[in-house]
């Protein structure tokens, strides 16, 4: 082990805690999920729609074969927020009511 004056040990610290505090903000920035906008409009992916209507990735498809609008970019899918909106009015404010809902499965009475 090389001893070391007062000296080198302070600056050899301060270039580590530099690079310690490089480190953590990166990890930071990664955390923080970047928000996604097309054309100044914020687009949502599956994850965002399925937390902010509390509701599957299989309904979210459903949802999409029912007319929900999205954009797929580089393999990933995208909803703009007036699409989601749009959406929502149109399917959970009363106007299509009892329509467009799936047909709930019979029971096999063959067993």
């Amino acid at each position: 082990m090389i001893p070391l004056d007062k000296e080198t040990f302070e600056a050899y610290m301060e270039r580590l805690l530099e690079q310690v505090e490089k480190v953590v903000g990166a990890l930071d920035k990664k955390d923080k999920k970047p928000q996604n906008y097309l054309n100044g409009e914020r687009l949502y992916d599956n994850q965002d729609v399925c937390l902010l209507l509390n509701v599957s990735k299989r309904t979210l498809q459903r949802y999409r074969d029912n007319g929900l609008k999205y954009h797929t970019i580089l393999h990933k899918t995208y909803y703009r927020e007036k699409d989601l909106h749009e959406f929502i009015r149109r399917y959970f404010d009363g106007e299509n009511v009892g329509k467009d809902k799936p047909e709930e499965c019979e029971e096999d009475d063959s067993r």
